[in-house]
């Protein structure tokens, strides 16, 4: 993805559904495609997201917002694999 494409998709899907705050990482990724045992080298973004471990239950869960994200970035980037990431932290701002 170009970086305006990339920062198009930020602010229409992911920066919508967490709008507390974000971090983008460039960085260099690599997978490899189960079917065809090819492993595929692509610059690539983290998406770092910090956010409470309970949420109000009116709200979409944190992992019903991350799914749609993926599959957005899925259908738009012509992607077959997204990573996602999620643990336990401890955080202050």
């Amino acid at each position: 993805a170009t970086e305006r494409r990339f920062s198009e998709f930020l602010a229409r899907e992911i920066t919508p559904r967490f709008p507390d705050g974000l971090t983008v990482v460039d960085a260099s990724g690599q997978w490899r495609d189960p079917a065809t045992r090819r492993t595929s080298r692509e610059a690539t973004k983290l998406v770092l997201l910090v956010t409470p471990a309970e949420e109000s239950s009116a709200a979409p869960t944190r992992e019903v917002r991350i799914a749609a994200i993926v599959d957005a970035y899925k259908r738009r980037f012509r992607q077959k694999s997204v990573l996602v990431l999620t643990r336990e932290a401890c955080a202050r701002f």
